[in-house]
């Protein structure tokens, strides 16, 4: 009976935590309350996520002794808190690990403060690879 509900619970964690690879006009529809905000484009956006991440919710990459996470690899030095940066400025007011599940609210709501705050050259990729040429990065359906 103890193995069932361990195994039962493992299976209700496992769902809760699963991380979610978004295609592409599946983050033009989740994306869109981003469109236009601070210049920036639903494709520039995709192409952005998917040079960050990966399109990948659950990405978490270390980076010179702090870590990045989720969709848009956010920074817990300065945007979040976790156990890893105790004295985190946490600017987003958020725990890091809120920006790994498949809710994206939280994440876009920091986004927002990010872009108010430093603009779109946080994300790297951007100025790089995702300021021209974005026909590729448009979806059909929107």
């Amino acid at each position: 009976m103890m193995s069932f509900v361990s195994l039962l619970l493992v299976g209700i964690l496992f769902h809760a935590i699963q991380a979610e690879q978004l295609t592409k006009c599946e983050l033009f529809q989740r994306l869109k309350d981003l469109d236009g905000y601070g210049g920036i484009t639903l494709p520039e956006w995709v192409c952005t996520v998917f040079h960050t991440s990966g399109c990948d919710t659950q990405t978490i990459v270390n980076n010179n002794g702090s870590k990045e996470y989720g969709l848009f690899q956010i920074n817990n030095k300065i945007w979040c808190r976790d156990n890893q940066i105790p004295h985190s400025r946490d600017i987003c007011g958020i725990s890091c690990e809120k920006f790994l599940d498949d809710d994206l609210t939280d994440d876009i709501m920091c986004v927002k403060k990010i872009l108010d705050n430093v603009g779109i050259n946080y994300w790297l990729a951007h100025k790089a690879l995702c300021s021209e040429k974005l026909d590729q990065w448009r979806c059909e359906k929107w």
